[in-house]
This record gives structure tokens, sequence and C-alpha cells, in this order.
């Protein structure tokens, strides 16, 4: 297998990981804790869990050169999900739509095809683009785990590699 083709495998397997472990602490929510936020300026874990579900749905739409209000749409489309299953079935259809995409594409299009976001002045080929929502992903998985801890939910840092 080309190497190019065995790290998309491996960013994608990666990515999976974040889902996966990701949807094993959306399900540990209970709803009494909806509306925690652990600052004003912060998001409430209902909307961190919301964008945490479509990242990789709403970085694909991005990478794809969709509006602005086309992203926006894709990013509120769970504004009135309030069931810790069906986000965490939303994070992982979100994941395999991402996946779909990035599967497809031929070898030179992953590596050299570039495209910008609606928000961006120059853009990013589809391998950078993959890398991006890699990092974005694990951002919000942590922020989700740190919410959690905050609440007192007994985690441990092994459960986010498992």
């Amino acid at each position: 297998m080309n190497e190019a083709l065995q790290i998309r495998d491996h960013l994608l397997n990666e990515l999976e990981t974040g889902v996966r472990t990701g949807e094993a602490l959306i399900a540990r929510i209970s709803p009494e804790q909806w509306e925690y936020r652990p600052q004003d300026n912060m998001r409430s874990l209902i909307e961190l869990v919301r964008h945490l579900a479509l990242v990789p749905r709403s970085d694909l739409a991005i990478m794809q050169e969709h509006s602005a209000e086309d992203v926006a749409l894709v990013e509120n489309s769970l504004n009135e999900n309030t069931d810790p299953q069906a986000l965490a079935a939303a994070l992982r259809e979100s994941f395999d739509q991402y996946k779909a995409y990035i599967t497809s594409l031929e070898l030179d299009d992953l590596m050299n095809r570039s495209t910008q976001a609606f928000y961006a002045e120059s853009g990013h080929t589809q391998i950078q683009w993959q890398i991006e929502t890699l990092t974005h992903l694990f951002h919000h998985r942590s922020q989700l785990y740190n919410y959690l801890k905050q609440q007192g939910h007994e985690l441990h840092f092994s459960m986010l590699y498992m």
C-alpha cells in the first residue's frame, strides 16, 4: 500500500478512537447535567456535545467549500436534541460520512487537491484538512472529558485510548 494511504488510514483510525471514546463519554451524561457551563464565556455541556457530534460532518462541509450558511445548517442540525444516545449516534454517523469521503479520494486528490474554507484566505490539501479534523475532534473530546470530571464523574485518562 502507498505510504500516503497508510497515513490516511492511520489518521482515520485515530479519528475513530476519538469518536468511540467520545461516544463513551456522552453515554455517561445525565439529563440534569446538560446546562453545566464551567464559565459564562464557555459552551454549556449540551452545546459542547452537539458541537462534538458534528465536528466531522461540519469539517467535511468546510473542506468541500460549502458556504457559511450551509455549514451553519449542519452546525445547528442537533439544536433540539438532548438524548445522549442519539447524540452519540450522531457523532458516529458524522464520522461515517467523513470517512466515506476521505476514502473515496484518489491519492492525487488526497495529497494535492486544495480547497478553501469560506473564512480563510488560502486553502489546504485534503490530507491537511484530515489532520485539522482530527485535532478539532480531539480538542473538543478533551473539553468533554474535563467537563465531566468537573461534574464529579469518575474518569481515568486511559479511557480516552481504549
